[in-house]
């Protein structure tokens, strides 16, 4: 950017291409440096203002907020199907998620509360006190873009901070639609922005977010890479991260599993949005004496599953945000293959339209083992039995979402506790997310927790405060 002129720098703009059809999805800005500096001095402009208010006056602007969400349903449904490929009804559940997601917000403006704790020192009242922090900033991803959108800044609000959200580049009309029903609400001017940047500008521009010294914490939703750079540099300053970041979640299948359920939950877990959930199944993980029955069936509900155009509507798989996902999924295939593995299902891609791919008696010498996908592919690994599986199901560097399916609940439950993860559902999908759940990974999926009362402590600061009642006795 630095061989344009202020004027050429100042209206410069970027395209987003719908990846089914080629065509101009959305044209918007591509900010600047000081585009992005401007946003965060106006967030923090703002602050003094909204974190003045009272829990109910923040709660009222925020169930208002909710409503701005929904009444722009039409809008979210064509800008996610026109920038990422969504399905009609994958941008409706984003929809009504993330419009979940802040009335959940909007009820814990009550419930950021302290304590009054015993002090050793006579006639002193110890408080611990929580307070909003300052400007957050939020960087959120296009998989699904309305609810970690809203996810970024609804719960910084609710504490009282000011909020700058960084756009995905593969979703910038979305990510705004959601900028401007917040605004809609009532905010005080500034109190919530947004920063819409060109693709080759992203390094760049984040660094200057996260380098402005308004800037007091940042949340990051994306891949472990991307991630483990921007809590580098956020660590130099030593501003505090939280990290949602890539899976390969394990849906163990035990021996006295229902079937039939496993098979439900292990479709919908690999291919709702085509594999691109950071909670997507990616490996299932199947005692070796229902290895076959499982397999069987898994293939005949896979393969009812077609892949086609999202805009027609009338296919449980769409498309792919781009042509390198396809290529990444292939590459795995190809390489599981080439070690012994078997093809239950699968097909050719068209464009990015690609079909459902199960991959039976993968190992973990195979990249499909180890490596996320993020696509719509998901290995079968037989074990030898429980204690294998769960061996089996930590020997990962991820740690996000899990299951485990069983019909003795004891049982599921001694082994959820056995998963290194941050979350386990016992004979439920690995795919499942609600508003006031405490959310996050452990190992390479992060740190920190989004959601409900958990994610509080993500966006306050913690005081200590103390009132003296009584004459002080000083040793000098």
């Amino acid at each position: 950017m630095s061989g344009l002129s202020t004027e050429q720098q100042r209206t410069r703009t970027f395209e987003r291409r719908n990846p089914v059809t080629g065509e101009v999805a959305t044209t918007v800005h591509a900010a600047t440096v000081a585009d992005a500096n401007a946003a965060c001095d106006a967030a923090q402009a703002a602050f003094p203002v909204w974190s003045g208010l009272g829990p109910n006056a923040r709660r009222a602007v925020l169930m208002k907020a909710a409503a701005e969400l929904e009444a722009r349903a039409p809008q979210f449904v064509a800008a996610m199907m026109g920038e990422i490929g969504a399905t009609q009804g994958w941008a409706g559940f984003n929809l009504a998620l993330a419009a979940g997601i802040v009335r959940e917000a909007a009820a814990m403006t009550t419930q950021i509360t302290g304590e009054v704790i015993p002090s050793d020192k006579p006639g002193c009242i110890a408080m611990a006190m929580r307070e909003p922090v300052g400007v957050m900033l939020g960087i959120a991803p296009w998989n699904a873009p309305i609810i970690l959108g809203v996810r970024a800044i609804a719960m910084p609000l609710a504490c009282g901070n000011t909020a700058v959200l960084k756009a995905s580049e593969q979703c910038p009309r979305t990510h705004a639609l959601i900028v401007e029903a917040f605004q809609a609400a009532g905010l005080p001017d500034g109190a919530v922005q947004i920063v819409t940047n060109a693709p080759e500008d992203a390094a760049e521009i984040v660094g200057a977010l996260v380098d402005h010294p308004a800037v007091r914490r940042i949340n990051f939703t994306g891949s472990t890479h991307v991630g483990k750079i921007i809590a580098k540099r956020a660590a130099e300053q030593l501003k505090p991260v939280l990290l949602e970041l890539g899976g390969k979640a394990p849906l163990i299948v035990l021996d006295d599993a229902d079937l039939d359920e496993a098979v439900k939950a292990a479709a919908f877990g690999a291919f709702m949005n085509s594999g691109q959930i950071c909670m997507s199944t990616e490996r299932i993980i199947v005692v070796e004496a229902v290895a076959d029955a499982f397999a069987a069936k898994f293939r005949d509900k896979v393969a009812a599953m077609p892949c086609g155009d999202p805009r027609d509507g009338k296919t449980p798989l769409g498309a792919v945000v781009d042509q390198k996902t396809v290529d990444t999924v292939t590459a795995l295939i190809d390489d599981a293959l080439a070690q012994g593995a078997e093809t239950l299902v699968g097909g050719d891609a068209t464009g990015v339209l690609m079909p459902a791919h199960v991959i039976d008696k993968v190992t973990p010498d195979m990249k499909l083992f180890r490596d996320e996908s993020f696509g719509p592919v998901v290995g079968i690994i037989r074990a030898r039995d429980e204690a294998h599986a769960i061996e089996l199901a930590n020997d990962t560097a991820y740690g996000l979402s899990s299951a485990v399916f069983t019909r003795d609940t004891a049982r599921g439950l001694r082994v959820a506790r056995q998963i290194q993860s941050g979350i386990c559902h016992i004979n439920g999908p690995t795919v499942h997310d609600e508003a006031q759940m405490p959310f996050g990974g452990t190992k390479a999926s992060g740190y920190g927790r989004f959601g409900g009362k958990a994610g509080i402590d993500s966006f306050t600061e913690l005081r200590w405060i103390t009132i003296e009642t009584q004459p002080g006795h000083y040793p000098i």
